[in-house]
């Protein structure tokens, strides 16, 4: 189903709309005069850590370890990206160089 202009219109509307809300709601509930509440502190912490593990859960879901179908891609790019993140402390370079070479990877790899 298309969506005509209007509703085009509407949607990117609704979403800057609750990207702004989100993004200033942190700004309203804690001022600045106030001491951020220790359990935020934990979870500004702890999240970004969390959020990339499950990521990698979601991504490496469908490799098939045990099946015939090894997941030689996802082991070279997890490979790759360790190490150039160890070598040049560079997330944009780590993930972007992963990426090619997992995406290349792939197309030569699947039959």
């Amino acid at each position: 189903m298309l969506l005509n202009n209007t509703q085009i219109f509407i949607t990117i509307i609704a979403v800057a709309a609750g990207s702004f809300i989100t993004r200033s709601l942190s700004f309203i509930i804690f001022l600045s005069h106030e001491k951020t509440p220790k359990y935020i502190r934990y979870l500004a912490i702890m999240l970004p850590s969390a959020s990339i593990g499950l990521l990698v859960v979601y991504c490496l879901k469908d490799a098939f370890i045990l099946q015939s179908k090894l997941p030689i891609a996802e082991a070279i790019s997890i490979l790759i990206i360790i190490v150039l993140h160890l070598w040049k402390r560079n997330a944009l370079i780590s993930i972007f160089a992963s990426t090619a070479v997992y995406m290349i990877l792939k197309q030569f790899t699947t039959a």
